[in-house]
């Protein structure tokens, strides 16, 4: 088929043979430019003009889109001013479509009177249309669709450019990959010091535009802040903003929660109100803010998305709730039941075959968490508290003798913080607290002969203490934003920090003197380590990668994984051999480093994967983050078996989000910190019997001295 080019035309699709068009007799054309084939149209911009799918046959035939400006009225202020902004989209996007997540410009020419623009295809679906199936979004839905859209509408603007028409329409999820991406740059505008002071043209779509831009056509930053705001309403709610300013104008966002379906987290609703603030004072200021403010609630490590269509009847949310509810508990109880007669059962004949055994516990693939929460009392030792807020790392020195902690600093204001802790592993009575940092503590490490420590915080600089003293030896400053990440060398001679400054730098930690800058991020870096030999390093960041690193070079080796959501923490083995990866996906991957393939994926049920941790031989792997269930009290711990893949146990006992975790060096106890502001010690000891090879590792439970 041959499709009509003019844009008044009825019924534009014509037989390959035809000249002129079968409903409106205009001549056909084959081909526009010699190069693009239109195929059918897309969309109509209302008397202007049409947008088309097209093939562009330099390409192998790729899909393209291509929007025409044909304005009816010549000469006219409606015409003129059609054409300045159709230039301008293709200004924007040739400025901005080197991101990933927004269309690049292939063509700009004019032919018969008429404008084109030709630009990418995204082979996707727009939230609007993923709504109308989907049709529930839960709380971390809208993170993860925030966490996704904030940094290209940063980059939007740190370009100098308002989109000014943020809308679910205009947001399409690509195919491919799951990632969102921000089409339709026709309203967008320049920001300069003219477009602040002066009123302009009311462009934006009514609803989801804030009232500045509405009233005065004025421009600011922070009116796409409000759009995405209303965007986020429109998919928790399923009631379109135009709808309510229509009847109620802007006092709608006066008391936007009362059309929630569903509860949301006080944070989250802390964020969304912020974003539809209607006075520009009152509303966030730039994507940066929007972000911090998330970070600041860890809500980074909820799941993203399960974008397969749900269909879920919402008619009567509660009455379907509280039938779940009942349906879950009764299936709950009688799991107990028969788990406990079956359990009592067999350990009584186990007893007649083996009346030497002591207890120990071996957890069979995706059992379920009954029997882990039964046991967790036997597995728990011992629980410090002391922090005033939450727990955001825990290291244990190599004797075993001490607890390093770091964590939230909610009351600072340019001031030392109380929250890098020393904790005595026999007593667990807190030894001193290193004051220093005046922000957050991220992140710790040791050297492996337990004499130097180094913590990194959201104040942008690391220090390096003296374990024996308990004195600051250096203070390191050269990231420009937060330290989330450290990793410090076997031989403890090298330092390698991760910041949300996008970059990794290298240190001699011995001298504190920076070796080199590694740049090849384009988002925060979030977790960083070294390889036992030394010199291979591996990265994730938000920008959804995993790098490889030559440590003695700038540029990374490969890439070796681009995933579909965020990277939140890497690990190597003990021997090299393997990398371990966790996303927000609610995954976990093991990576081959000799072949650089992905050797199996580890599915996390329940719970968010915000920390991993090999134990010291390298076969048990450790994982933990925050429940997602609903379940308020079952943020979990589960070890894995690394040759099998295997869920070996779950432990339970934080009341909030696990944040951080790490093996004792003789591998008998596992330390975790969470944002429930506590530390506990769990002995998870590999223990050595003659049925270890048949059934897998045994978590020997003996009672810590």
């Amino acid at each position: 088929m041959i499709c009509c080019l003019n844009p008044d035309c009825s019924n534009p699709q014509n037989p390959n043979n035809h000249k002129v068009c079968q409903t409106c007799q205009t001549p056909l054309v084959t081909l526009l430019r010699n190069r693009f084939r239109v195929i059918r149209v897309l969309s109509d911009e209302g008397g202007f003009g049409r947008t088309y799918i097209s093939e562009d046959i330099d390409k192998l035939n790729e899909l393209c889109v291509i929007k025409q400006l044909a304005p009816k009225f010549q000469g006219t202020w409606s015409q003129k001013k059609a054409i300045q902004l159709f230039s301008e989209e293709a200004k924007r996007l040739q400025e901005l479509g080197e991101h990933p997540q927004i269309p690049t410009l292939i063509a700009y020419f004019q032919q018969d009177n008429c404008l084109y623009l030709v630009q990418q295809f995204i082979d996707g679906q727009n939230l609007f249309n993923e709504l109308q199936s989907r049709r529930i979004y839960k709380d971390w839905d809208i993170q993860s669709i925030l966490l996704d859209l904030l940094p290209i509408i940063k980059f939007v603007h740190q370009h100098g450019v308002i989109h000014r028409d943020i809308k679910p329409e205009n947001i399409i999820r690509r195919k491919s990959d799951g990632r969102l991406i921000i089409i339709d740059f026709g309203s967008s505008k320049q920001l300069t010091a003219q477009v602040q002071r002066k009123n302009g043209t009311s462009i934006g779509s009514h609803g989801y535009s804030p009232i500045e831009q509405i009233r005065d056509g004025k421009a600011h930053l922070s009116s796409d802040l409000f759009s995405l705001g209303a965007t986020c309403f429109h998919l928790l709610t399923g009631i379109s903003p135009f709808q309510l300013w229509m009847e109620y104008g802007y006092s709608w966002i006066d008391n936007w929660q009362h059309y929630l379906r569903f509860p949301l987290s006080v944070e989250l609703v802390e964020i969304i109100d912020k974003l539809l603030q209607k006075e520009i004072q009152d509303r966030y200021q730039s994507a940066d803010e929007v972000i911090r403010d998330l970070m600041k609630k860890h809500t980074h490590i909820l799941p993203a998305a399960n974008y397969n269509n749900i269909k879920t009847d919402i008619k009567n949310p509660q009455t379907h709730s509280s039938k779940y509810i009942w349906v879950r508990n009764l299936t709950f109880l009688l799991g107990i039941i028969v788990f406990v007669a079956l359990a009592e059962s067999g350990y009584r004949e186990f007893r007649k075959l083996n009346p030497d055994f002591s207890f120990s516990w071996s957890q069979p693939r995706n059992s379920t968490p009954t029997s882990a929460i039964s046991e967790k009392n036997l597995s728990l030792v011992n629980t410090f508290s002391g922090h005033k807020s939450k727990i955001l790392s825990v290291v244990m020195s190599p004797n075993g003798k001490l607890i390093i902690s770091g964590g939230d600093c909610p009351e600072s204001k340019n001031i030392q913080c109380h929250n890098l802790k020393l904790w005595d592993v026999i007593t667990g009575r807190e030894i001193t607290s290193l004051q220093g940092h005046s922000q957050n503590v991220n992140t710790v490490a040791i050297t492996a002969n337990g004499r130097i420590l180094v913590s990194g915080s959201d104040d942008k600089r690391i220090k390096v203490w003296n374990l024996q003293t308990n004195q600051l030896i250096h203070t390191l400053n050269s990231h420009t934003d937060a330290v989330h990440s450290l990793a410090i060398s076997a031989d403890g001679k090298t330092l390698v920090s991760g910041s949300d400054d996008q970059t990794i730098k290298v240190w001699n930690l011995i001298t504190g003197k920076l070796i080199r800058t590694l740049i090849g991020h384009k988002y925060w870096v979030r977790s960083v380590d070294i390889s036992p030999d030394g010199v291979t390093l591996a990265s994730g960041s938000f920008d959804k990668t995993i790098k490889l690193w030559n440590i003695n070079q700038a540029e990374p080796i490969q890439d070796l994984a681009t995933s579909l959501q965020t990277v939140i923490a890497v690990a190597f083995s003990p021997d090299g051999k393997i990398l371990a990866s966790s996303s927000r996906d609610r995954t976990i991957k093991l990576w081959n480093l000799q072949t650089r393939k992905e050797i199996r994926t580890l599915m996390v049920e329940d719970n968010s994967v915000n920390t991993i941790a090999f134990s010291p031989d390298g076969k048990i792997l450790a994982s933990a983050g925050r429940n997602i269930s609903g379940e308020q009290n079952y943020h979990t711990i589960k070890l894995w078996n690394v040759a099998t893949g295997e869920e070996m146990l779950t432990l339970t006992g934080h009341t909030n989000a696990v944040t951080s975790l790490a093996f004792s060096a003789d591998g008998k106890f596992l330390v975790s910190g969470g944002e429930d502001n506590l530390i506990k010690i769990w002995q998870v000891s590999v223990k050595n019997d003659k049925n270890s090879a048949r059934r897998g590792l045994v978590l020997d439970k003996t009672k810590f001295r």
